[in-house]
C-alpha cells in the first residue's frame, strides 16, 4: 500500500486579482515554500482563487433584483440582490425552505445558492463558479506541466452539503487529468462476491482530503495529494460525477415537493 501525502501550499496574498496566472502563482508559491511538482502530483485549487482570477466576481451594488428575486427574498429574509445572483447562475430552482435555496447550477450542479459565496472576498462582494471549470483547471495543469516537465492532475474544489449528512465537505468541480471514478462493477469482493454498484469518486475525495490542509481562513488555497495511484484521463470531465435527474432519487423528490 502506497503512502498518501496531503501538501498545503500557502500564497502570499489569496486575494488574486483578475487576469492572474494561475499557474504562475502556484509555482512562485511552490518555490517560497521549498516545494516542487513531482510526477503523479494531483494539484487541488480552491474554486474562490479560480473564480476571482477569472473575474467571476460581482459587487452588490451592481445588482438590480428581479421581482421574483424580491419576492423570494422577502419571504425567506434574504438580501434581493444576493438572491438575484443565485437566480442568474440557476438552471432550475429545486427547493426554497428555511432560507436556504437549493437549485441546479448552469453545470448540472445540485448544491445551496447555486454555490454563489461571500466568503474569502472583499466588501459586498460574491464570487461565483466559473463558467466552464473544466477548461480551468485544464488551463492551470497546461501551464504547470509546461513550466516543470511533469505529468500531474488539476482538481477545482468547492465545498458543498450532502443529503441527510450534516456538515460539509469538499468535492471537484473542475477536474483535468485524473478519472473521476474508479468503477468497481463486476469485479469481485475479498469474499468472491460480485461487486454490482460499486463506483467510488476518487476526484471528490481527493478534494476532500486537500480541504483538511487548507481550511477556510488559512491563505492556503491550493494543495498537492502526492503518492495516490490513480488513473490518468486527459480527457477527464467533472461532468462524469453529475448524476442524470432521472437516476437521483433526491433531486426527484426534491422537484415533487
Amino acid at each position: 500500500m502506497s503512502r498518501i501525502e496531503v501538501i498545503p501550499v500557502a500564497v502570499s496574498d489569496p486575494n488574486v486579482a483578475e487576469g492572474c496566472d494561475l499557474a504562475s502563482l502556484i509555482l512562485d508559491s511552490l518555490k517560497v515554500n521549498g516545494l516542487s511538482l513531482e510526477d503523479g502530483d494531483v494539484v487541488v485549487v480552491t474554486q474562490k482563487i479560480v473564480s476571482k482570477a477569472e473575474g467571476r466576481v460581482i459587487d452588490l451594488s451592481d445588482v438590480i433584483p428581479s421581482e421574483r428575486a424580491v419576492e423570494i427574498a422577502r419571504e425567506h429574509c434574504k438580501d434581493p440582490r444576493v438572491v438575484e445572483v443565485i437566480l442568474r447562475e440557476a438552471r432550475k430552482v429545486v427547493a426554497i425552505k428555511d432560507g436556504v435555496i437549493i437549485t441546479q447550477t448552469r453545470h448540472g450542479f445540485v448544491c445551496a445558492n447555486s454555490a454563489v459565496d461571500g466568503s474569502n472576498v472583499e466588501g459586498e462582494s460574491l464570487t461565483m463558479l466559473p463558467l466552464d471549470p473544466d477548461v480551468s483547471a485544464r488551463r492551470i495543469r497546461d501551464g504547470l506541466m509546461k513550466a516543470t516537465g511533469k505529468r500531474i492532475a488539476v482538481i477545482i474544489s468547492d465545498t458543498f452539503g450532502r443529503p441527510f449528512r450534516e456538515g460539509q465537505v469538499n468535492v471537484a468541480v473542475g477536474i483535468a487529468g485524473v478519472k473521476p471514478l474508479i468503477d468497481y462493477r463486476g469485479l469481485r469482493d475479498m469474499y468472491g462476491k460480485e461487486l454490482r454498484v460499486t463506483s467510488i469518486a476518487v476526484a471528490d475525495e481527493i478534494a476532500s482530503a486537500a480541504e483538511l490542509v487548507m481550511g477556510k481562513s488559512k491563505g492556503v488555497p491550493v494543495a498537492i495529494v502526492r503518492g495516490l495511484e490513480y488513473e490518468y484521463a486527459d480527457d477527464a470531465s467533472v461532468n462524469e460525477l453529475i448524476r442524470e435527474e432521472s437516476k437521483d432519487i433526491f433531486l426527484r423528490l426534491a422537484l415533487r415537493a
